[in-house]
């Protein structure tokens, strides 16, 4: 085992990278001990058992993307410029994944949110809590562009949350077909759902 100092990180790494591939019921703590090359004892020093792995891995997880997403919505971009970086980004990441791991992964919050919602309930308020995170972001970037007139109406935050439900159909859907090519219009069709103003835009 390396350095107990790192254990966890590589624990939650694995749990991540191991769920994500496959699913949270096929995975098993061995097979997460043995990718963290990190001996069982130390799991359960860690750990009471994978679901409480599982939610800290989320959170480790999120913990790494929110400076990223901060930057990517933050105001020193147009309003719908940072939906449409976003999208890019999402069709960047799946489409590298799946030349590494042979498969469009899709979102790892739905994939095991969707397994698990049922049978448990910690996973279930932590994969709930964090897609409320990622609308917050859409939301702010709908209001804004509603100030600035390049979308029209009000109630942001159902149209954040629409908005999210279209991305995700399209991630599951681009899952299910092992093909990230249909995620390359998703900026463009976000736009036209919110009925952007795409002149003023440019």
């Amino acid at each position: 085992m390396g350095r107990v100092s790192d254990a966890k990180e590589r624990l939650l790494e694995a749990a991540k990278g191991l769920i994500w591939e496959q699913s949270y019921g096929a995975v098993t703590v061995d097979a997460i001990c043995r990718r963290a090359k990190v001996q069982k004892g130390s799991f359960y020093h860690f750990f009471d058992d994978k679901s409480e792995l599982a939610v800290a891995s989320l959170e480790a997880d999120w913990q790494a993307r929110q400076p990223v997403l901060a930057e990517m919505f933050s105001r020193n971009h147009s309003p719908l410029d940072r939906l449409q970086n976003f999208f890019e980004h999402v069709y960047q990441c799946q489409k590298k994944l799946q030349k590494e791991c042979g498969y469009v992964l899709g979102c790892p919050l739905f994939n095991l949110g969707s397994e698990v919602c049922t049978r448990d309930e910690k996973i279930r308020k932590k994969v709930l809590s964090l897609v409320n995170c990622y609308i917050r972001f859409f939301e702010s970037a709908i209001r804004d562009a509603q100030e600035e007139g390049s979308v029209a109406g009000d109630n942001a935050g159902l149209k954040a949350r629409w908005l999210f439900s279209y991305f995700e159909g399209a991630l599951t859907q681009a899952r299910i077909e092992n093909d990230p090519s249909s995620l390359r219009s998703l900026g463009t069709v976000a736009l036209h759902l919110l009925d952007a103003k795409l002149a003023m835009a440019a």
